[in-house]
């Protein structure tokens, strides 16, 4: 048989299907990619249970996707072919789809599932949603470079001199750790650093035991629970034949971070601490005084003023219950520190009669305000640090117009309730200048208001060797509430 002879440009040519089952080298890029979209996966799976509980056709959604997704990651690390790396690209890609149509419109129904991801940090959605595009665009780069290599005169691509492999790993090491450190901080968010989501079940505020801590279901905003700790008094602390007086406390984080929580994440990004929560709490307790701790949609997963009718819900909330808690609906003051000092003022300050929700019936007028350092000047942040100036952009806006509506200084008025402010003199991130301003404004209006610079501290009331101390201002906000809720 005569010997047959092929077209030197025949060998050349690579089949497609060839192409798409030949497997390409695990480079940086696509390690990266691969990183990227599971980290993206591992954060909208960590509140799963969280979401089950707010809208369980999501939760299904999210853990069909989730496993879809980590499949196909798996099946790249272990034979990375064209096809399967393409299938991990439309993995990612479908889930930036569905944050888009979920999260950035309200093209979809129910409450937005992103919310239980967003409870510690607000914008932990759309760290997901940012690397799950770095998957998209590493994976389909991956794709174009295998493609276009495969149309070369070798079947199996040249590899690269030494040196060139090492500047390309290097080159890609930035954007590993941006990838590493967001999935992290994604991830710690969205699982409250382990210590759970926090979304209440339905207990109802009754009979609910003396001298302990319970968690009750307070108000449903926008299909989401929120969750309020209840402390209530010792048997026999409060005042015989009358209801118990009502501490609200409102945590910090600038609207953005935190939760009510006194362990994981959400809490050390409160900072309690700073409010004197913990021995405030002991304090008004033994003084016979119910003190109520809540959580609030935070922004920018919840646009302003979500988190202002979440507080307000809840003052209506211990109205409507004040039978069931065992508390007098016509003594309720209320206290934060940083944001929740915000809230707090805007609370004492603004008239949500108007704003929908449960309990429309009740008023959400508070008796009696504690602001401690907290903004009343949204527009007067020029010379505050980067972060607490991205914080401010990212909860409010750079409007300022909005800011002028959101700041507790625009919204003074004569029948307002009596306020105590407390501000370190040292408070590099909410200027003291603000509360200065806001105290002589209240007073000019002839409201009762009693401003306290403490030395030694910035943005905190828990400083050693503060002046005065923190013992002491503990002091002065129960006597404070004492005085004004008697």
């Amino acid at each position: 048989m005569p010997e047959q002879t092929l077209s030197p440009h025949a060998a050349d040519v690579v089949p497609a299907p060839a192409a798409r089952r030949r497997p390409l080298r695990r480079g940086p890029l696509l390690i990266t990619s691969l990183l990227a979209a599971t980290g993206g996966a591992l954060i909208y799976l960590a509140p799963l249970a969280a979401v089950w509980r707010t809208a369980w056709p999501y939760a299904l959604l999210f853990a069909a996707v989730g496993a879809a997704q980590l499949g196909a990651v798996a099946r790249v690390l272990a034979r990375p072919t064209l096809r399967r790396v393409l299938l991990a690209a439309a993995a990612a890609l479908a889930v930036l789809i569905g944050w888009l149509l979920t999260r950035g419109t309200p093209a979809l129904p129910g409450p937005s599932p992103w919310i239980p991801a967003d409870s510690v940090i607000g914008f932990t959605d759309a760290i997901c949603a940012a690397l799950q595009a770095i998957g998209v665009a590493g994976l389909g780069i991956v794709s174009a470079r295998h493609v276009l290599a495969s149309r070369g005169p070798d079947e199996r691509a040249p590899r690269r001199p030494r040196l060139r492999r090492v500047a390309g790993a290097i080159a890609v090491t930035p954007v590993t750790l941006v990838v590493l450190v967001a999935t992290f901080v994604g991830f710690s968010g969205a699982s409250d650093g382990f210590a759970g989501a926090g979304f209440p079940g339905g207990a109802a505020p009754r009979h609910l035991p003396a001298g302990k801590r319970s968690t009750v279901e307070y108000c449903r905003m926008g299909g989401v629970p929120l969750a309020m700790d209840v402390y209530l008094p010792p048997a026999g602390a409060a005042t015989p034949g009358r209801g118990a007086p009502v501490a609200m406390y409102i945590h910090g984080g600038g609207l953005v971070l935190g939760d009510r929580k006194l362990s994981g994440l959400g809490a050390s990004l409160s900072n309690h601490e700073a409010a004197l929560f913990t021995p405030l709490q002991e304090r008004l307790n033994a003084h016979g005084y119910l003190v109520a701790s809540i959580d609030y949609r935070l922004t920018p997963a919840a646009p302003w003023p979500a988190p202002l009718d979440d507080a307000t819900c809840a003052v209506r909330f211990l109205r409507a219950h004040a039978a069931d808690l065992g508390v007098d609906p016509s003594r309720i003051g209320v206290w934060g520190s940083s944001g929740g000092g915000w809230l707090s003022s805007m609370l004492g300050l603004t008239d949500r009669q108007g704003v929908s929700g449960p309990y429309a019936e009740q008023s959400s007028a508070v008796q009696a305000v504690v602001d401690m350092f907290g903004p009343t000047d949204l527009n007067d942040f020029a010379d505050a640090p980067p972060f607490i100036r991205f914080l401010l952009w990212a909860g409010i806006g750079s409007s300022t117009a909005t800011r002028r509506s959101a700041s507790p200084i625009n919204h003074i008025r004569g029948d307002a309730p009596p306020f105590l402010i407390l501000h370190g003199a040292q408070d590099e991130d909410v200027a003291p200048r603000q509360s200065v301003r806001f105290a002589e404004r209240l007073r000019t209006a002839g409201v009762p208001a009693t401003f306290v610079e403490v030395a030694g501290t910035g943005h905190t009331l828990a400083t050693p060797g503060q002046r005065p101390s923190a013992q002491e201002v503990t002091g002065m906000v129960v006597d404070f509430f004492t005085a004004t809720l008697r």
